[in-house]
């Protein structure tokens, strides 16, 4: 009954969507200083998961199956950016990462929020609360 609530699933999606995109922050703001490297980041959660599949929609659970989608079908692409180059060809703004590291706190933070609020809604729904 309670193995698969959707709010889990959108909480722990959004906690690992926060976690891939801090890894990509950090890993720019290591190579801030590289020649010719290019600022990499991924789709916002929310362009994601509007983008994926809706509640109630066919989900292929098996090849063989016809007309489903499979798995969580969450395109997180890693894209990379090439407008304002310095003259080495490096595009990373250390003032962008760290906005977007900040961005990227508040989301992982909210999912754990959400993650919390929901496990004491089912605490106090059992009277363990």
């Amino acid at each position: 009954m309670f193995t698969e609530l959707n709010v889990f699933k959108i909480a722990y999606s959004m906690a690992t969507h926060a976690g891939k995109r801090q890894a990509l922050v950090s890993q720019n703001i290591a190579n801030a200083d590289t020649p010719g490297y290019h600022a990499k980041d991924i789709k916002p959660f929310k362009e994601v998961y509007a983008a994926g599949p809706r509640p109630g929609d066919m989900v292929a659970s098996r090849g063989s199956h016809l007309n489903g989608i499979n798995g969580s079908n969450m395109d997180w692409a890693v894209t990379t950016s090439s407008d304002g180059a310095d003259p080495n060809d490096n595009t990373v703004s250390i003032e962008e990462q760290i906005l977007n590291g900040v961005e990227v706190k508040r989301q992982h933070d909210r999912a754990l929020a959400i993650y919390k609020s929901s496990m004491n809604i089912l605490r106090s729904s059992l009277g363990r609360g």
